[in-house]
């Protein structure tokens, strides 16, 4: 792997890097005090700079109005933006509509993308992404109660989803539905388009995490669908492919997430170097950075981020050159690596602020609350290490040997 950043990826990084630390960063006091849907007049002019910097939609085909980037590129640039908790956004990269965007811009129909694909890349409107149900596990995407049941020419959907994130003022969802019950259980579900004022979609709650609902793209909705009927030109690639579909959008969309889990790293660990060069623990001057089990922290801290750092770059750089089936063991390797590296540093960081790390003064406890998830979400860690360690044994049993 060629580890060389090309000479326009380092321009862009450091005009991202410029725009969150002047523009972005400080802007987070509010975000913290104040409900996301009343900050988007403010956000909105922050997109608009952004547009007139050429800096939107990095991970979008340029065809489409986007950077073009590839991903190992992408990575880097989610690295920067993961800084703040604003970064994706402004930039018109987050979650899911990042994931939504290249779901349709590969399985979507012309009609799919002139009406869905367009307005959404160019940010005038969001999307949610409806897989998760209340009564199924979340780590096993095969196992869905939700139906899409033909009738005519349309489906009528029923089910119950949670944590479809943003949902709060979504023009669409995408829904993972049963819509072949006798296939094969990789062969079932199907991805629909639903839109989101269609009768029977029902947005029954932001759900409260770690005490705070949310309101708009900040958000995690819980949805109901009843007897909810759209047209089958609705359906997204070939029947009972949903499941093949959403493997295609995980792969690259865990690049993504720990790169942008990186970025909080960076933004802990220099506030905690911050904090332990300037905190005074002693009358003659010495500081927390002057204490061994703080510098401890700070290597330990240092060596975790450049190892998941660079297994992340490596899997984004082996997912380009031969596909994400191939780099399936690397996918799985840094998602449960770089979630306990970026809450291991978080709370480290956290430790060394002492009560100012509790207060909503620095953005620590922000990420402590809201990136705890990382070792539950795209399939909690144990599942990971379970599957990865099965086939692991299995190479030695059969082969004496297992080729990373």
């Amino acid at each position: 792997m060629d580890f060389e950043i090309s000479e326009r990826i380092q321009v862009v990084l450091e005009m991202i890097n410029e725009f969150v630390d002047k523009e972005l960063i400080p802007l987070e006091p509010e975000f913290l005090n104040h409900e996301f849907v009343e900050m988007l007049p403010v956000l909105q002019e922050k997109r608009q700079m952004v547009k007139k910097m050429e800096l939107w939609a990095p991970n979008q085909p340029k065809e489409l109005g986007g950077m073009g980037l590839d991903l190992v590129e992408h990575g880097l640039v989610s690295e920067a933006l993961g800084r703040t908790p604003l970064g994706h956004y402004i930039l018109g990269c987050q979650a899911p509509d990042a994931g939504n965007c290249e779901i349709l811009h590969m399985h979507g129909t012309d009609e799919q993308k002139e009406t869905y694909l367009k307005p959404l890349v160019e940010g005038k409107i969001r999307s949610c992404f409806c897989m998760t149900e209340v009564d199924m596990p979340g780590s096993n995407p095969v196992m869905l109660e939700t139906t899409a049941v033909k009738d005519g020419s349309d489906y009528i959907i029923n089910g119950h989803k949670w944590y479809s994130t943003a949902a709060d003022g979504a023009k669409f969802a995408i829904v993972m539905a049963v819509t072949n019950p006798d296939a094969p259980s990789y062969l079932q579900a199907s991805m629909i388009i639903v839109p989101t004022d269609t009768p029977g979609f029902n947005h029954v709650r932001n759900i409260p995490i770690m005490g705070h609902a949310g309101s708009d793209y900040a958000s995690h909705g819980e949805i109901l669908f009843q007897s909810c009927r759209v047209p089958q030109k609705n359906l997204l690639g070939n029947e009972g492919h949903g499941f093949v579909i959403a493997q295609e959008r995980l792969g690259p969309g865990r690049i993504h997430h720990c790169m942008r889990w990186l970025g909080i790293c960076k933004r802990a660990f220099d506030l905690m170097c911050k904090r332990a060069n300037e905190r005074k623990v002693l009358p003659d001057g010495r500081t927390l950075g002057t204490r061994q089990i703080v510098r401890s922290w700070i290597a330990e801290s240092a060596a975790r981020i450049q190892a998941a750092r660079l297994m992340t770059l490596h899997a984004a750089w082996k997912i380009e050159k031969v596909g994400a089936k191939a780099a399936r063991y690397d996918i799985a390797f840094i998602k449960f690596t770089v979630a306990n590296t970026m809450l291991k540093v978080v709370d480290s960081a956290l430790q060394v602020h002492g009560g100012l790390g509790m207060t909503d003064d620095t953005i620590l406890s922000y990420f402590y609350r809201h990136e705890r998830a990382a070792r539950i979400y795209d399939g909690a860690d144990e599942v990971h290490k379970m599957s990865v360690s099965k086939k692991i044994l299995n190479a030695y049993r059969e082969h004496g040997d297992f080729r990373f």
